[in-house]
């Protein structure tokens, strides 16, 4: 996740009445109306607030007839939450240096991997079931993306159709494991020291 997205975040916090409005949605999905009479605040300050919760993915809405219901969005709070622990917890230790070199025994599993799975024109053979194996690949796959870059889905979706078929459970697996930030269907690539590190799996 690009760090100006968790500073819009955490500017969406900065406020009383947005952290009430997401304890209340903490309970189930309300409408616009009902959040208006538990703050005691009008239905266009709650709209108003809303817009500003929306805009950083942690609340949805969907209309129903004349009423508009909102809920948290908890995929985008544990995403925000997981990455700004990542910033500050790995700069503290050399394992998650991004130019520490690889030891011998990880080097050797990688490229292990890369030719058990990928043919010799760069194809995925089939996604790994086992997790270190399958970051590894992912890892692969993500190096290739451009850094700084913004894709749409289906330029996504053309890019790793390159190397395996099943572009929509790769795309899943790079926005679970941190290769990828996705907002509002745009997917970029995170910086390297932000993705989750196969080489600290057993």
């Amino acid at each position: 996740m690009q760090l100006d997205k968790i500073v819009n975040y955490h500017k969406a916090l900065a406020d009383p009445t947005r952290i009430r409005m997401l304890i209340l949605l903490a309970e189930g999905e309300m409408t616009g109306q009902l959040l208006a009479e538990k703050l005691c605040l009008s239905p266009a300050t709650i709209t108003h607030h809303a817009a500003k919760l929306r805009t950083v993915s942690l609340i949805r809405e969907r209309r129903d007839k004349n009423a508009i219901f909102f809920s948290l969005d908890h995929y985008f709070l544990k995403q925000y939450e997981s990455s700004l622990q990542s910033l500050l917890a790995r700069p503290a230790t050399t394992e998650t240096k991004e130019l520490e070199p690889m030891d011998e025994k990880n080097d050797r599993l990688k490229q292990s991997v890369l030719r058990n799975f990928f043919t010799a024109e760069g194809k995925l053979k089939h996604i790994p079931a086992q997790l270190k194996k399958k970051r590894i690949v992912l890892q692969h796959l993500a190096e290739k993306l451009e850094e700084g870059r913004s894709y749409t889905e289906k330029e996504l979706n053309a890019f790793i159709k390159q190397f395996h078929e099943d572009f929509a459970t790769i795309r899943r697996e790079f926005i679970m494991h941190a290769y990828l930030y996705r907002e509002q269907e745009v997917y970029e690539r995170n910086p390297r020291e932000m993705w989750e590190r196969w080489e600290t799996l057993s």
